[in-house]
């Protein structure tokens, strides 16, 4: 099966703020975001992309938008799953008020009960995101590498069935700003081959191969992320 690299959106101005964006209209990189989206484009030259994948969401589209920038004979593929939770009224209050409501603590402790008022719940959103990624990973070649550009809480959702964790579990994983997390489908299972990264060269995925797990951790790339 190919691999797929999780990438998230840059930093925009709803995160410099500290206010839930979640599907709001208009919501864009800052400078800080565009700088990260560059820097992850400058990780990424020395692969070669079978696709990028986007979440229809503007951040998303403008941060895949710089990964296409040294590419102009690849194109980017919206897919709605992809989009941001549906937060609800939620949406586009400050984190601080909203960490006060009841609903804060099962976002915290049991979010796979977490439904948001008028929105999504997290199950949910982790189900059709995972869906989303398999399908389009099963339509590249096995050697194939491609990019799906999404967000925070879904990608974290991804890597958490790609691990086979519970949804309860997902709070242990941290995905920053423009980072990097890369899943390898492969024929016995899913391989987390990196998180949450942000820098070093990633040219040695090109030499990534499906294989059984080595016993007592392998030797490694020849070069280090």
């Amino acid at each position: 099966m190919a691999t797929v690299l999780l990438v998230r959106h840059g930093r925009t101005t709803a995160n410099a703020s500290g206010v839930l964006a979640g599907r709001t209209p208009g919501v864009l990189l800052d400078d800080v975001g565009h700088s990260q989206a560059e820097a992850t484009a400058a990780r990424l030259k020395a692969l070669p992309l079978a696709g990028i994948i986007t979440s229809p969401m503007e951040r998303c589209v403008q941060t895949a938008e710089a990964l296409l920038s040294s590419r102009p004979e690849s194109t980017q593929v919206v897919d709605e799953r992809l989009t941001e939770c549906g937060y609800g009224s939620w949406q586009g209050r400050p984190l601080a008020e909203l960490a006060k409501e009841e609903l804060w603590k099962v976002v915290q402790r049991h979010p796979s009960a977490a439904h948001f008022p008028d929105g999504e719940s997290l199950l949910d959103m982790q189900s059709r995101a995972v869906a989303a990624i398999r399908e389009h990973d099963a339509s590249f070649g096995d050697d194939d590498v491609w990019v799906a550009v999404s967000h925070g809480d879904v990608i974290k959702s991804i890597l958490t069935d790609a691990l086979g964790l519970h949804l309860d579990l997902f709070q242990r994983i941290h995905v920053h700003p423009a980072s990097v997390s890369i899943i390898k489908y492969g024929k016995h299972r899913p391989d987390v081959l990196a998180m949450n990264t942000s820098a070093g060269d990633l040219s040695w995925l090109a030499a990534a191969r499906d294989a059984d797990a080595p016993v007592g951790g392998g030797a490694g790339p020849s070069t280090n992320s």
